[in-house]
């Protein structure tokens, strides 16, 4: 009975120093990343209500804009598909968010097929080859750079990057960073394989 006890305790303290390091390796990832010009500026979707971006995807947006209007990027690829309640996809509405803010038309290009960071990312990086776009600062939470970052590897995309904090919604936020960690671990199990 005590060998099974002493197991059971090393699984749990095995359990817990994962957690702990995973949770380092997302929050340093997300505070230390530092955008570098490049060809495009990648927005990863988040939710819409109705057709209007929600207050993450508004973030994500508007660290597009102020990238795109300090010259890091001629070309903005707004990504994501058309979920649940959303009357139309999360890139159109990216899109129509820009545009309301001074973004020319022809510099937005549009990835509406996705409903997954790796396809967000995948189908990004389509448009990318298709467009001779070779470097990309993909933007999303702070939170959620460190998996971008495994799943852009995979895919291809030469990227740097930039996070968002929503100081407004920090419980949303802390939430999504407790979140994130067996999204990571996942990340790391399956994109990561060779």
């Amino acid at each position: 009975m005590k060998r099974i006890f002493k197991l059971l305790e090393i699984l749990i303290r095995s359990v817990v120093i994962t957690f702990i390091i995973l949770e380092l390796i997302i929050i340093s990832f997300g505070v230390n990343s530092k955008p570098k010009k490049s060809d495009a500026i990648i927005v990863l979707g988040c939710a819409v209500y109705g057709k209007y971006p929600s207050p993450f995807f508004r973030a994500r947006l508007d660290e597009a804009l102020r990238l795109y209007n300090k010259g890091y990027s001629r070309y903005i690829i707004v990504s994501g598909g058309k979920g649940p309640g959303e009357n139309i996809s999360e890139a159109e509405a990216g899109k129509e968010y820009l545009v309301a803010r001074g973004v020319p038309t022809k510099f937005i290009l549009v990835e509406n097929k996705s409903f997954s960071t790796y396809e967000n990312l995948l189908f990004s990086k389509q448009i990318m080859d298709s467009n001779s776009l070779k470097k990309a600062v993909i933007i999303s939470n702070r939170f959620h750079l460190k998996r971008a970052s495994i799943i852009a590897r995979k895919v291809g995309i030469k990227a740097s990057f930039s996070g968002v904090f929503v100081d407004k919604y920090v419980h949303e936020e802390i939430h999504g960073f407790l979140r994130e960690v067996p999204a990571l671990l996942y990340s790391y199990l399956t994109y990561l394989r060779y």
